[in-house]
């Protein structure tokens, strides 16, 4: 028998705000809702960026001191909220696009008259160059004489070529709500999005964690390439050559597991499992593959999954941007037929499966809690979908190590052939869609739509719709599947399948003789759609397809395993845990951000441990580990022969 990974809760933050209460989701179809959500949305957007913070019911103070209505605020800040969100020019909090960083090396040649400057004497070099003749001035202070020519670095600022990037929300400052000196961004959008997901599951943390055994959990989480701004690894190869000291946090900070294990020593104080599986754009997706496959093997109970990727810095746009990845400036005013960018060009940079130019560069931090379906109904947990499988295939055999291949059509018609044998044909052809990859490269237009149709076609789908909600958040990386991920739980929850806005056409070179593609939003309803599917095909050829389950097919198979009495039980404890969700839902959207930071708290020594033959006893866990461990190759081995 396989355990099924439900999914009990969900947070994070991305370019369309926070992923808790489907705010994020919310923001990308925003016109479509009602006025009261539209309006709650923008509320968490207002605390969530420091705007204002709720001091009252309906009563706001701004940044500035002053106390306004809700209605008051919302209808003098709604446009500032909506436009500092989602792809955009990048703004100067980032860095200046005007001012782009660069240096230029300059030979300077002693004239008729030899060349001569002051430095302070702490400036010297430890080894004096060549040709430099240093003569006294003062106790502090020495003239340089340049007797031959010499090279220099001067900085050079220049205009980005790239400008467009999907950004946090401006004014979110993820390392404000915490002790977060010199941590990286990525890592404090980490600590964030994990608390945001903790206080969203409206289970308490120790109280879900006592049921299981300590080493019966586990945590996935990464990123794809590293904490490379200056306070990790960015620093760390920068500093020695600019003339900055190196610190004692940049090399550990800067690895790209890091995030898995912030989580278990600030956040969880977790002794089970840790893993941070790396596979570029499908990063979210691998590490969601091992946390399923721990799950339906019963190895572990709990699994909270996630990735944290924040790469808008100057030096990754320039690595993307010299590889021909990007959308630049160049390329987006020759696409609009433009000789200037103006802000809607920027906000329209990624056009996916349309006439397009390159992907947009974006942030985000995403994480969810999967647990074993007996625990989700022990609990009284929220059921918000399931997991049956994630499936991962790499290309083979490439010409260019970046180009596409064949491992995606593997993946997806995998997923897509659990989905027929789990809920039957007629589920697949006609309440199914698929959140794309949809980067908006030319050569993802041509070779994604090409798996996607030729999937269809196999599975005899005539009109499969298909969801790209990069258009709105841009390519986050390896969080990109965590941004599908999320998106597909806020379709559930709202009933809508957001269209691919931001095109006014699909272009004549894709295959799309199944599939449905639409520019506007989509009314799915609640239960309109059985399951999704998310697509990634990554650098490298790190291609992964997973299956979600709506959360009706979840409770339905709940109370196939575990009968309608114990469903009944799980619906009255429901009620403390929506209860319990709520509340961390008004906190934050009130701007009352408490984030489970725990710095050198219930640290454990050896000493602490109480251990026999055939258990451990730990502090702080209710529950023993197990070492009675039983042979699992007992028709290889006898037991006890040496």
């Amino acid at each position: 028998m396989s355990y099924l990974p439900v999914i009990i809760g969900m947070g994070g933050v991305s370019p369309a705000g926070r992923t808790s209460g489907h705010h994020a989701f919310r923001r990308m179809l925003l016109n479509q809702l009602p006025l009261g959500k539209q309006n709650t949305t923008l509320l968490s957007l207002a605390s969530l960026t420091g705007l204002a913070r709720q001091t009252a019911p309906e009563q706001w103070q701004t940044r500035n001191g002053e106390t306004l209505s809700s209605a008051l605020l919302l209808e003098r800040y709604r446009s500032e909220l909506i436009n500092n969100t989602l792809i955009r020019r990048i703004h100067p909090d980032w860095f200046d696009v005007h001012a782009h960083p660069g240096s230029r090396t300059l030979t300077l040649q002693p004239g008729e008259t030899p060349i001569k400057f002051n430095l302070r004497r702490r400036q010297l070099p430890d080894r004096i160059p060549p040709g430099w003749q240093v003569r006294d001035l003062s106790a502090g202070e020495v003239e340089i004489t340049l007797l031959h020519p010499q090279d220099v670095l001067i900085t050079d600022p220049r205009e980005a070529l790239v400008q467009a990037a999907g950004m946090l929300p401006t004014g979110f400052d993820p390392g404000a709500h915490y002790r977060s000196a010199n941590h990286p961004r990525g890592l404090q959008m980490a600590v964030f999005g994990a608390s945001d997901l903790l206080g969203q599951t409206g289970i308490d943390w120790q109280s879900l964690s006592s049921r299981v055994r300590p080493d019966q959990i586990g945590v996935f989480a990464s990123n794809s390439i590293g904490q490379l701004d200056q306070d990790g690894w960015g620093g760390l190869l920068q500093n020695p050559v600019t003339g900055k000291r190196t610190t004692s946090k940049q090399m550990p900070l800067g690895y790209a597991q890091m995030t898995a294990d912030f989580i278990n020593a600030y956040i969880l104080g977790n002794i089970g499992q840790s893993s941070g599986l790396l596979g570029a754009c499908a990063t979210f997706l691998y590490n969601l593959q091992a946390a399923t496959n721990a799950i339906r093997s019963g190895r572990l109970k709990i699994a909270l999954v996630g990735t944290s990727d924040a790469p808008v810095t100057p030096e990754i746009i320039e690595g993307f941007r010299a590889m021909g990845a990007l959308a630049d400036n160049i390329s987006l005013r020759a696409l609009d037929g433009v000789e200037h960018l103006e802000d809607q060009h920027f906000r329209r940079a990624c056009r996916p499966f349309s006439d397009n130019c390159g992907f947009t560069i974006a942030e985000s931090a995403q994480f969810t809690l999967l647990v074993s379906d007996d625990l989700a109904v022990e609990t009284g947990a929220q059921i918000l979908g399931s997991v049956p499988e994630v499936f991962a295939n790499a290309d083979g055999f490439k010409r260019s190590i970046s180009a596409p291949g064949i491992g995606n059509y593997l993946t997806l018609a995998k997923a897509a052939a659990l989905g027929r044998s789990l809920l039957g044909e007629k589920a697949l052809r006609e309440r199914s869609y698929v959140h794309a990859h949809g980067t908006s490269t030319p050569k993802n237009r041509t070779t994604e739509s090409h798996v996607i149709n030729e999937v269809a076609k196999a599975m005899g789908i005539q009109s499969w719709p298909v969801a790209a909600i990069k258009a709105f958040v841009g390519h986050s990386q390896g969080t990109a599947g965590g941004d599908q991920f999320m998106s597909a739980l806020g379709n559930w929850a709202e009933g809508w399948l957001p269209g691919i806005s931001t095109v006014d056409h699909f272009a004549a070179d894709i295959h799309d003789s199944n599939l449905k593609l639409s520019i506007e939003h989509q009314e799915t309803g609640q239960q309109g759609m059985d399951m999704a599917l998310l697509n990634a095909k990554g650098f490298g050829g790190n291609n992964a397809s997973a299956l979600l389950l709506a959360p009706h097919i979840t409770q339905q198979m709940l109370e196939a395993r575990h009968g309608r009495e114990a469903m009944n039980k799980h619906q009255a404890q429901l009620e403390k845990t929506l209860e319990l969700s709520q509340q961390h839902e008004d906190d934050f959207t009130s701007g009352a951000f408490k984030l489970n930071y725990q710095f050198g708290e219930q640290v454990l020594e050896g000493e602490d441990l109480k251990m026999d033959a055939n258990s451990m006893e730990i502090p702080g866990y209710i529950q023993k580990v197990n070492l009675n461990l039983q042979n699992p190759f007992k028709d290889m081995l006898e037991p006890g022969v040496e």
